[in-house]
């Protein structure tokens, strides 16, 4: 279990990167805002050039890319804060046991201690 000194710590750190990764979000939104309905969808005019469309589509799929890892992200910060409110933080969803501190340092939003996390990405 994790201390509370500790704790302390790493719940200000996820609120720090709880408030970058919602800055973040927003910047890409406001991005997407700012694009005519044709930049949006991916239409293109017959003027563009095959580069400039395929330009356009690597970076309409990159920011949909970021949106979605940043939607992640967010998430799992929200649910380990949730876990320190219930009392629960620090101990792996799975089995239970208590997930190493340096773990929670490296990945303060981690929910799986480090042998769950090796069978988890065996199953994929």
């Amino acid at each position: 279990m994790v201390d509370n000194k500790r704790l302390i710590l790493l719940k200000e750190k996820l609120i720090n990167e709880k408030s970058r990764l919602e800055d973040e979000l927003k910047e890409i939104e406001e991005g997407n805002v700012n694009q005519t309905q044709s930049e949006a969808t991916g239409e293109n005019s017959y003027e563009d050039d095959f580069a400039d469309s395929g330009t356009a589509t690597f970076e309409r799929e990159k920011d949909l890319s970021l949106d979605r890892n940043i939607k992640d992200l967010l998430f799992r910060v929200d649910k380990a804060l949730e876990r320190i409110e219930k009392g629960t933080y620090g101990r792996c969803i799975v089995c239970g046991k208590d997930i190493d501190p340096a773990r929670l340092k490296a990945v303060p939003y981690a929910d799986l201690c480090i042998e769950c996390k090796k069978k988890e990405e065996k199953s994929w």
